[in-house]
Order: C-alpha cells, then structure tokens, then sequence
C-alpha cells in the first residue's frame, strides 16, 4: 500500500509572515496540532501547538506580533506519495514523529500521514502498534 491512500490530503500552511495568533486560530478552526510553514510554495518548517506553548508562551512573547518563523521547528521529516507506508511507518520510528508530511515528486506537500491513517486505513494493527510504541519512548528530560 503506497503513502497516497491513507493520508489525509488538503493540508493547509502558513506562511513566513503569520503571526502565532493567526497561526492558533487557524489550528483551532481546521481542530490540528501542526501546520506546515511554506515559502515560496515550498516546504520549509512546521509550527506546533507545542510550538507555540513552549517556545513562545514559555518566552513571553506577544502571540499577535510574533511571527510563525521565529518560533518554528525548522527541520521537516518528510515522506512521498509514492513510497510505501511501511517506509513512512520506518521514518516515523526513527525520528519519533506522529505525523509525516507527504510531498509529490515536485517535492510540493501533497497531504499528511499520522499514526491514524495507520491504525484505521492501513489495516495493519501490528504496523500501527509498533510505530505508536517506538514514537511513544519517552525521550530523557534535558534537566
């Protein structure tokens, strides 16, 4: 089964000028934790709501003035439509993620695939519960 089937297509972003606020408000209405930052119609980062709670909120910085790029996570685990899920599942693992961009061959972001289009449209409930057991290690605190 290729990555195309199960994920979710019509993935929204953000761009280099979006404030947090508008970048919140934008999470809360579509009901998603992360959205792809693009510029120049290609893939550059992501912004979280973890994002924006740890590094913004923690920092005190102004959610209206503040720009999605000075608070993004920069480096982007990324998958294509055209591999199979096992692969995506492989690189979930690895990098401990819950949901990988998807890009076409053009390398423009195509959709999104988290661990459930795994568990409910990949069938594969040994596939699923193993990358939700390896994303779900618990990293050492950094105390």
């Amino acid at each position: 089964m290729r990555v195309r089937e199960i994920m979710t297509r019509g993935v929204q972003c953000v761009g280099p000028d979006t404030t947090l606020q508008v970048a919140a408000c934008k999470m809360r209405d579509l009901d998603v934790g992360p959205l792809p930052f693009c510029e120049n119609d290609r893939l550059a980062g992501i912004i979280t709501d973890r994002d924006i709670t740890v590094r913004a909120v923690a920092q005190g910085l102004n959610p209206a003035t503040t720009r999605v790029r000075d608070v993004m996570t920069p480096d982007v685990h990324y998958c294509f439509e055209d591999q199979h899920i096992l692969e995506a599942a492989r690189l979930m693992k690895e990098q401990q993620i819950r949901r990988i961009l998807v890009l076409n061959n053009d390398e423009r972001l195509v959709g999104i695939v988290s661990l459930a289009d795994l568990a409910v449209d990949a069938g594969d409930d040994e596939l699923s519960g193993d990358t939700l057991e390896a994303v779900s290690e618990p990293a050492a605190p950094t105390w």
